[in-house]
């Protein structure tokens, strides 16, 4: 038996993951085993560069950005695979964070989180990632939905309601 080395190790450890929070159908759930909400939030023709969109999901409470960037991002859809959503609470204490040249930056302490590396957290006090929203493209319609949520929001225990 050879070794493996740390990149294969990594990779098929998170292929595991994936297959084991999003089953193989590719369908988001929550830790409850509830079905997040499937929401029309835009339309990739209405997008421009830079521009946030602010939408809500997975509820009313919970307020997002679409942003189409001028680079590939993790996670992202569209034809260059610019387009991206995040929650718009900093998960280091629930601040707002506003999208500007490629990053999210959090006004009440300074963290920053890169659009295109699923939200990383690069600078300041945050310790999680920016809870990145999982989107479908309709191709024909251009229609983009949210479908799920990768990462705690801000303050809660769970994203989705327990009742």
């Amino acid at each position: 038996m050879s070794p493996i080395s740390r990149r294969t190790f990594l990779q098929t450890s998170s292929a595991t993951l994936a297959l084991a929070l999003f089953g193989l159908s590719g369908t988001a759930e929550s830790a409850t085993g509830k079905r997040y909400p499937s929401i029309k939030i835009g339309n990739l023709r209405q997008l421009k560069e830079g521009e946030p969109v602010q939408f809500n999901y997975p509820d009313p409470s919970s307020p997002c950005n679409l942003v189409m960037l001028n680079e590939e991002a993790v996670g992202g859809i569209g034809p260059d695979r610019k387009v991206v959503a995040f929650s718009a609470l900093c998960p280091h204490m629930g601040c707002p964070v506003n999208y500007s040249k490629g990053r999210f930056l959090c006004g009440c302490h300074y963290s920053m989180f890169d659009a295109a590396k699923n939200g990383q957290t690069y600078q300041g006090l945050a310790s999680q990632w920016l809870p990145q929203i999982t989107l479908r493209l309709d191709r024909t319609s251009g229609s983009i939905f949210a479908e799920g949520v990768e990462g705690l929001i801000s303050g809660r225990i769970g994203n989705l309601n327990i009742s």
